[in-house]
C-alpha cells in the first residue's frame, strides 16, 4: 500500500475513536509527524497504533489504558525507534517549499498590481526591477518565512498534549503572523536599491511564477 493509501486510511478509520481516544490519538499522530523521520515508516507505526486503539476501545479500553498517561513520552519513544529522513527527502521538501513560496508570491503579485491598476490607476503598470534589490529582499523574504514556520512547527509540538484555549492558540499565531507581516514590510522599506535595472510589466511576474511552481508538480508525484 502506497505512503497516500495509508494516510487516507487513517483518515477514515480514526473516525471510528470516541471523542477522548481520538483526541489522544490525533495529538500523537501530529506530533509524530512533525519529526524528521521517515514519512513511510511515520505512517506505518501510526497505523499499528490505530488498529491497536480502535481494538481496545472494542473492548472498553481508553487511550490511556493502551498507551499511558504520558502522551509525549510515549510519542518520543516511538520516534527513537524510527529511522530518519534521508537526505534527498529533506531536499526535497525545501525545495518544495521554497519554490511554493517565490511562485505564489509572484502570481500574487503579478495578479494584484494589474489589476489596481486599472481598477484604481493605482500603481504602475510597469515596474523597475532591480537585480541587487530583488535577490536581497528574496533572500530576507525566505530566511523570515523559513523563521515563521520552524516557530508554528515548534509551537504545535510544545502545545500538543496541553489543554490550551482555543483563543490563546489563535492569539499566539496571530502575533507570531503580524510579525512576519510587519519584517516583511520593514525589508521592502528598508532594502536600498542597487545593481543593475530593467523595466517590465507587471504581469510578467505572474508568468514568471506560474513557470517556477511547474517543478513542485512532479515533485513529490512519484508514489512511495
Amino acid at each position: 500500500m502506497s505512503t497516500k493509501a495509508l494516510i487516507e486510511q487513517n483518515n477514515q478509520k480514526r473516525e471510528q475513536l470516541n471523542d477522548y481516544n481520538k483526541k489522544y490519538y490525533e495529538d500523537l499522530l501530529v506530533y509524530i509527524r512533525l519529526q524528521s523521520t521517515s514519512e513511510r515508516d511515520t505512517e506505518e507505526i501510526l497505523d499499528e497504533l490505530l488498529n491497536h486503539l480502535l481494538d481496545a476501545q472494542a473492548e472498553g479500553k481508553t487511550a490511556d489504558d493502551v498507551f499511558g498517561n504520558d502522551p509525549k513520552g510515549f510519542a518520543d519513544n516511538l520516534i527513537g525507534e524510527l529511522p530518519p529522513m534521508v537526505t534527498k527527502e529533506r531536499l526535497q521538501l525545501l525545495m518544495l517549499g521554497v519554490l511554493n513560496f517565490a511562485g505564489y508570491a509572484l502570481i500574487v503579485s503579478g495578479i494584484l498590481q494589474p489589476l489596481l491598476h486599472w481598477i484604481f490607476n493605482f500603481d504602475s503598470f510597469y515596474m523597475t526591477v532591480s537585480i541587487g534589490y530583488a535577490t536581497t529582499i528574496s533572500v530576507l523574504f525566505l530566511l523570515v518565512t523559513a523563521g515563521f514556520f520552524f516557530f508554528v512547527i515548534w509551537y504545535i509540538k510544545w502545545s500538543l498534549f496541553k489543554n490550551f484555549g482555543k483563543w490563546k492558540e489563535f492569539f499566539s499565531l496571530w502575533v507570531a503572523a503580524m510579525v512576519m507581516l510587519m519584517s516583511f514590510v520593514a525589508i521592502l522599506f528598508f532594502t536600498p536599491s542597487f545593481g543593475y535595472t530593467f523595466t517590465i510589466p507587471t504581469y510578467v511576474l505572474a508568468i514568471v511564477g506560474a513557470i517556477i511552481l511547474i517543478p513542485t508538480i512532479f515533485l513529490f508525484k512519484k508514489e512511495k
